[in-house]
């Protein structure tokens, strides 16, 4: 073992390596994404949401956006850093390497009776018959003896000369790299590097462990618990009526957590009154309806009266703790109606109405109404409108003044409008049998009057960031049940080109493409990708066989009049012979090297002509559209119609 001074001095060393290794290819890495990083999307310029300040690019904004717990911990690493290697290269300035000739203040080389008269003067000056000083004691008995001797001795002088060290060659030393005060303890060096390698290496590391797993098993991978997604799934049923879909959003976990304060009492009850109409209250019973609603859980009424009260922009007069919970509320929200998509059935979506008016900014009941007269009864029709008509139309009809009408218009220019090309089909074969494995590819355009493709949606009321999703829905409207769903955002494009590379080409390896072939494709979803597009991609089990009338849904979290609606025929043929595709196994195994006998052949013609024969019309349908591969494409980007969409 080597000295305990040694491994004293060791010691920031072994730190300084275990914070440097991990930290700064880390800071790199940062540097580079930070560096790299452009603005992908552009927030909406008028005048609402200018005046609520959340996009408002101040010094204080961009400090606070900088300044994050994660930045935060990096820079006081980064601190720690440059103090251990401050400590250490002063401590090894401190540390001062063994040279006999400088202690006695001599020249290398010099002679015996040079060395001898330099250490009679020191002796005079540091004896401790001379000099009383405990300091001058210790430095004449460690320094100056020692280093007389080095030189007055013939071995040690040699060994000086030829290795730098007076006892000769050093052999390779081992040490515990642990502080001082762990070490003195006489005898205990084995069982402190016993407790270091247990109490750092394996106790520290099972605790964050559980820690960890403990917190992360409660929720889902969108940061959502577990009971939350027990509670919609349990409550949401076919039958339910769109009214009642927020009493099913309130039952969130998250919201039941949310505290209850008898100060809240009076605040709430002025709440209620001023959002009672916004309420599924029965107008018939309403005192039997009113108290039913306070009966609930505490923090249920609190969640529904503040959402009720956003919705309705009531807050302006909330106590400073019901200001704390909406912002709690608001802040949970977009994650719980990411999982309510799933679960909401398919006959609980109804049209818009008027609804879409109200996102646009200065539009309230008595502008809408007004608008309505004038032969533009739906979103859409104010939308195909020419930007002259709606200026005409918002001036005298609405009363605007001009900044509000530059306001409307570039609200508009955001609005997005999507086209959605799906299809379905088994890889590598041209029909779909009851449990083959059915791929769905989802390719969705966006386009928008201003050519963006990322950008942030219109909410001057909502205190958070908020990005544009989408939600692919391939559903069957008849069993309300989705068959497949995936997220869709047009944020971020460079992750967007790589889950579509990667897609194209694991689909292109699977159907034996050649390299050329799969270049070509990804080269194609790229270029794409770069276009507006976004690709969808999933799997799903093939249903029995028949024939179905699927619907697939693009749905946006963010805009009202966006979503899109397009019908899918699919057709699933019986599983033939012992479950195998075009004749390549008989009933008893494999096929004879002569072939099959032309009875056999008659027959199986005769089996394929009476399992066709059921529906010839569809048959046709599917022979010209490459018989069972499904395809739709909405080429308008809205809704398509025909007596075969829900």
């Amino acid at each position: 073992m080597a000295d305990s001074e040694e491994n004293n001095a060791l010691f920031p060393i072994f730190i300084l390596s275990m914070i440097a290794l991990p930290l700064v290819p880390y800071t790199i890495l940062k540097l580079f994404r930070a560096a790299s990083k452009k603005t992908k999307c552009i927030n909406c310029e008028c005048s609402d949401c200018s005046r609520s300040g959340k996009y408002r690019k101040s010094v204080f904004k961009r400090i606070t956006s900088v300044s994050t717990c994660g930045n935060l911990t990096l820079v006081l690493l980064w601190v720690i850093m440059a103090i251990l290697v401050y400590y250490i290269k002063h401590m090894n300035s401190e540390i001062q390497v063994f040279e006999p000739f400088n202690i006695l203040g001599l020249e290398p080389g010099a002679s015996d009776s040079e060395i001898k008269k330099a250490y009679r003067r020191l002796s005079i000056q540091y004896h401790p018959d001379k000099n009383p000083d405990p300091a001058a004691h210790k430095y004449f008995v460690e320094s100056i003896s020692k280093a007389y001797q080095a030189l007055t001795d013939p071995i040690s002088r040699e060994n000086y000369e030829k290795y730098g060290h007076p006892d000769g060659r050093q052999g390779f030393q081992m040490g515990i790299a642990l502080p001082q005060f762990l070490l003195n303890i006489d005898s205990a060096s084995g069982g402190i590097l016993l407790i270091w390698i247990v109490g750092v290496c394996i106790l520290l590391p099972l605790v964050a462990a559980v820690v960890y797993l403990s917190r992360s098993s409660k929720y889902t991978g969108n940061y959502v618990k577990n009971d939350t997604l027990g509670a919609y799934f349990h409550l949401m049923k076919p039958s339910l009526a769109p009214s009642k879909v927020m009493e099913v959003f309130i039952k969130a976990a998250e919201f039941v957590e949310i505290p209850v304060r008898r100060s809240d009492d009076e605040p709430l009850q002025k709440l209620f009154m001023a959002v009672r109409s916004e309420l599924n209250l029965d107008l018939k019973n309403i005192k039997k309806e009113q108290a039913k609603f306070w009966k609930q859980h505490p923090a249920l009424v609190k969640t529904e009266l503040l959402i009720q009260a956003h919705l309705t922009h009531e807050t302006a007069n909330l106590s400073p703790d019901l200001e704390r919970d909406c912002m709690r509320v608001l802040e949970f929200a977009p994650r719980l109606l990411e999982e309510l998509v799933k679960a909401v059935p398919l006959s609980t979506r109804k049209s818009e109405g008027i609804a879409p008016f109200f996102q646009l900014p200065h539009f309230n009941d008595d502008i809408v109404k007004k608008i309505t007269r004038k032969k533009v009864s739906t979103f859409q029709e104010l939308q195909e409108m020419t930007i002259e008509e709606r200026a005409v139309l918002f001036s005298e009809v609405a009363n605007f003044t001009a900044s509000e009408v530059e306001d409307v218009e570039n609200v508009l220019k955001l609005i997005p409008s999507l086209t959605v090309e799906v299809t379905c089909g088994t890889e590598g074969e041209e029909a779909i049998q009851e449990g083959d494995i059915v791929t769905v590819q989802t390719w969705v355009t966006l386009k928008r009057a201003n050519g963006l493709i990322g950008a942030l949606p219109h909410a001057p009321n909502y205190p958070f960031h908020k990005e544009e999703n989408f939600w692919g829905l391939l559903a069957d409207s008849n069993s309300n049940s989705v068959w497949f769903s995936q997220k869709i955002s047009f944020m971020d494009e460079a992750a967007a080109v790589t889950a579509a590379s990667t897609a194209i080409e694991e689909r292109m390896e699977v159907l034996g493409a050649s390299p050329k072939e799969t270049s070509s494709a990804i080269r194609e979803a790229v270029e794409k990708v770069k276009n507006g597009c976004r690709l969808a991609m999933g799997k799903f089990l093939a249903p029995a066989e028949g024939n179905y009338n699927l619907t697939c849904y693009l749905l946006c979290d963010s805009w009202i009049g966006c979503d899109r609606k397009s019908s899918l025929k699919l057709k699933v043929l019986k599983r033939t012979r012992a479950g195998i595709r075009d004749g390549q196994m008989t009933d008893g195994g494999l096929i004879p090297e002569g072939g099959i006998d032309e009875e056999e052949e008659i027959e199986e013609e005769e089996d394929i002509e009476s399992e066709y024969s059921e529906d010839e019309e569809d048959a046709q349908d599917t022979n010209k559209k490459g018989r069972a591969n499904g395809r739709v494409h909405d080429k308008s980007g809205s809704e398509s119609s025909g007596s075969d969409e829900e």
